[in-house]
């Protein structure tokens, strides 16, 4: 065998012969061993169902987010009013390198003044916080509201020296109308607004702006069951007055004396049938023009005004 004979040119030359490798150190071994049983394909990062679920989440996540969680305001107009209606927000975000104008430099200056945190952000990372860009280079970030409970809020008004004046909303959905009538509620003594938890509008940002700071003030309350929550207020004392395009009593003809519910409906389908059957009277505006009815935030200021006369009368 070569290297081992004794022949003549068979012999191995001295420090030809490979020395002692360095081992793996047990690495392979250890490479061979079991690694437990496989992951399911939407747990394995590469994994195509992994990234379905991972979508799935963020979608869910993304429809819980439109109830009442944190929104953001964008647009140089919309953002400058909010922050003028002292709307509390959490966090101004400004894009890097925008052109600003006298919006965007009061609306820093104001986010300053009451300690909101101003980002300044790349543009793209507003791109992901809007649906179609639109957002002129600036954002606010608003955070939920916090609506008081129904009780508390009987409990706040009974607290006044003047007779409890609130305000239920039943089916209004656009929250324009809803910071229309906190603000006119605020404006003619009333002590607190209450809104259903499901098919109503929600104080956001929009109802923030409309009602010109008025929600800062005024408690705004909500409650699981809207017509639960008027018969205990009744068996509590309060009079309930619907108001409605087709009700049958005069707004002449109401006594707002003393305590007293005033539930508005919505401009088109009016009060909903078991509220209006829980209601002591339905009261409607009379008109001289041809007008059918108002919108459902005028007619709220109309008869908060006609109750607010009659109490300093």
């Amino acid at each position: 065998m070569a290297g081992n004979s004794q022949r003549r040119g068979a012999i191995r030359k001295a420090g030809s012969k490979k020395g002692p490798v360095v081992g793996s150190g047990g690495v392979r071994r250890r490479g061979l061993e079991g690694r437990g049983a496989t992951p399911p394909a939407h747990q394995r990062p590469n994994h195509p169902a992994h990234k379905r679920a991972k979508q799935a989440a963020r979608s869910q996540q993304g429809r819980h987010r439109k109830t009442d969680e944190t929104e953001t305001v964008l647009g140089r107009n919309p953002v400058l009013e909010c922050l003028r209606a002292g709307v509390p927000a959490t966090a101004l975000y400004v894009a890097i390198g925008i052109d600003t104008d006298e919006r965007v430099t009061e609306s820093v200056a104001r986010a300053a003044d009451t300690g909101i945190a101003i980002l300044e952000v790349a543009r793209h990372d507003l791109d992901r916080m809007s649906t179609n860009g639109l957002h002129q280079g600036i954002a606010l970030q608003v955070p939920p509201y916090q609506y008081a409970h129904p009780d508390d809020l009987l409990a706040e008004a009974r607290g006044d020296i003047t007779p409890p004046l609130l305000v239920a909303l039943d089916n209004i959905s656009d929250p324009r109308n809803l910071g229309a009538i906190v603000r006119s509620t605020a404006a003619f003594g009333g002590h607190g607004v209450l809104i259903p938890q499901r098919r109503s509008a929600s104080v956001t940002a929009v109802a923030w702006r409309t009602s010109a700071g008025a929600a800062a003030r005024l408690p705004v309350g909500r409650a699981t069951n809207l017509n639960r929550t008027l018969k205990d207020w009744a068996d509590a004392g309060l009079q309930i007055v619907g108001l409605d395009a087709e009700g049958d009593t005069g707004l002449d003809e109401l006594d707002a004396s003393g305590p007293i519910v005033v539930v508005v409906g919505s401009e088109g389908k009016g009060l909903s049938r078991l509220v209006r059957q829980n209601c002591d009277a339905v009261v409607s505006i009379p008109m001289a023009g041809p007008t059918e009815s108002l919108n459902a935030s005028v007619a709220a200021g109309v008869v908060l005004a006609e109750i607010a006369r009659q109490r300093r009368r």
